[in-house]
């Protein structure tokens, strides 16, 4: 896909709104051992005769048998890395093992493995048209839970991809017959080019009209005419995101709106491709487009069998997204496999993720909570800034298990005072204390631990005020509207 020029500070998200965090008991069991999985969505296609060639997730294990590490994160403090891996094989992912590792640190993913046997690994990719080299995403920045225990998202930013150059082991090449789908999520998308998961060219560059084979998730609407609200579910063809044969969206295609979103995409590699999406705790799939591949270089395919995670074929790197998990198949499954496959992602309880986006000021709907120049440091100051999308200043998660993050770290009432008023309020890792738990009520945000509120002081929203922790009261300043 061609690059968009992008500013971060110009990104569009869709976010979900919610008036209060859940309990920290949301997360509670994270050491407790998982029994392992009856079937996993590879064992899914591989009955059907569409085994996976590429498979790959954070939270839990995709095939009965596998027993594998998951992904490895390193850690800032000493470079040092470890392989995170399941409770027990075809089970859940051992997030106390990362949080154990992570303490007190950012760790970032350097590795996510692929489960299929084939040895199809995705490592951190090139830049656009293959110049310099993508970030890593950061292993602690979105804390969920799977079947009611904690794990990570593959949380992907502006200027961070995985990719594995081909020849990757069984992904289809020139027109072979493929089928895909990926997790992701509403709660963290843009317009920018291309969270895509998916085949792409053997080199970090545009090859041309058919020469991948992705599915996008993300609210750029290519070809103009698009329903809002979306996101939608895409095929990136290269050279355009695909709703159909044409590009547009069907009328009736307002996009999967839904915390935990299931994409799928299968691909002939000569006359057809199809396109799903549904919510991946509940229900079945939506079939949004069936039809013939596009004109002018698409039929057939000419697919060259790189996998990318979180950018285009030619590197552009300008989206944001989640990734739970996805696989790659030889072959084109049934609708009938994929709604087995659907079936075994609704099973195996996606939640806790919480929701994104700004808290803004009472006082002043100009102005945010912001974290300063938008630092991971800890004791970095929680201030007042004026509201300009930034996401990695402004855009805060809040988690089910209470806590507000940002950058991997958490809203944190400086040195544990959650009893004196106007203590400072900063950045920190998150560690689990009571001075980084807060509850939203009546357009508050209050700490359980000693039922006092995030205050801006004195109602000073100039840039840079650093926000304090005070009894509550009635004024604008303890004001906030929240995700």
């Amino acid at each position: 896909m061609h690059r968009e020029t992008f500013s971060p500070r110009g990104v569009r998200r869709v976010v979900a709104f919610a008036t209060a965090a859940l309990s920290a008991g949301v997360l509670a069991g994270a050491g407790v051992t998982q029994a392992a999985a009856a079937s996993g969505p590879c064992d899914v296609y591989a009955t059907a005769g569409q085994p996976c060639v590429a498979a790959y997730s954070t939270t839990r294990a995709l095939l009965a048998s596998y027993g594998g590490s998951l992904y490895t994160v390193a850690r800032s403090s000493d470079n040092a890395t470890t392989n995170i891996g399941l409770q027990s094989a075809g089970g859940i992912v051992n997030a106390a093992a990362q949080d154990t590792f992570c303490r007190n640190t950012i760790c970032t993913i350097t590795t996510i493995f692929d489960q299929s046997g084939r040895g199809n690994n995705l490592r951190v990719s090139g830049g656009f048209n293959g110049s310099g080299t993508d970030q890593l995403a950061r292993a602690t920045e979105v804390p969920m839970t799977i079947g009611g225990q904690k794990a990570y998202a593959v949380d992907i930013e502006v200027g961070q991809g995985y990719r594995h150059p081909a020849p990757s082991a069984g992904v289809a090449v020139n027109a072979q017959p493929e089928g895909m789908y990926m997790v992701s999520s509403v709660e963290h998308v843009n317009s920018g080019c291309c969270f895509d998961f998916g085949n792409v060219e053997a080199q970090i560059r545009d090859t041309g009209n058919g020469h991948m084979d992705a599915i996008h998730f993300g609210t750029l609407c290519w070809f103009g005419g698009c329903h809002q609200p979306g996101p939608w579910v895409q095929a990136d063809l290269e050279n355009g995101l695909f709703q159909t044969t044409n590009g547009d969206t069907p009328a009736n295609n307002l996009g999967n709106r839904t915390p935990f979103v299931t994409a799928t995409l299968k691909n002939d590699g000569r006359t057809f491709f199809a396109l799903k999406g549904g919510d991946a705790t509940t229900g079945g799939l939506t079939t949004w487009f069936n039809g013939a591949l596009p004109p002018n270089g698409y039929s057939p395919m000419h697919q060259e069998g790189s996998i990318a995670l979180g950018t285009g074929g030619d590197g552009s790197n300008s989206s944001s997204g989640l990734f739970f998990e996805g696989a790659m198949t030889a072959g084109v499954p049934s609708d009938a496999t994929e709604n087995a496959v659907q079936a075994n992602i609704v099973a195996a309880r996606y939640g806790g993720l919480g929701h994104y986006g700004p808290i803004v000021a009472g006082v002043n709907s100009a102005d945010c909570v912001d974290l300063a120049n938008a630092t991971t440091s800890p004791g970095t100051h929680v201030q007042m800034f004026s509201c300009n999308g930034v996401r990695a200043a402004q855009s805060w998660q809040f988690a089910s298990d209470g806590t507000i993050r940002i950058g991997g770290g958490c809203l944190d009432i400086t040195g544990a005072n959650n009893h004196n008023d106007n203590t400072p309020i900063e950045w920190w890792f998150c560690n689990g204390g009571a001075n980084q738990v807060w509850r939203a009520q009546n357009g508050q945000l209050v700490n359980p631990a000693s039922n006092k509120c995030l205050t801006d002081p004195n109602s000073n929203t100039a840039n840079g005020t650093q926000l304090v922790l005070l009894t509550c009261g009635s004024g604008a300043n303890q004001r906030w509207t929240v995700p």
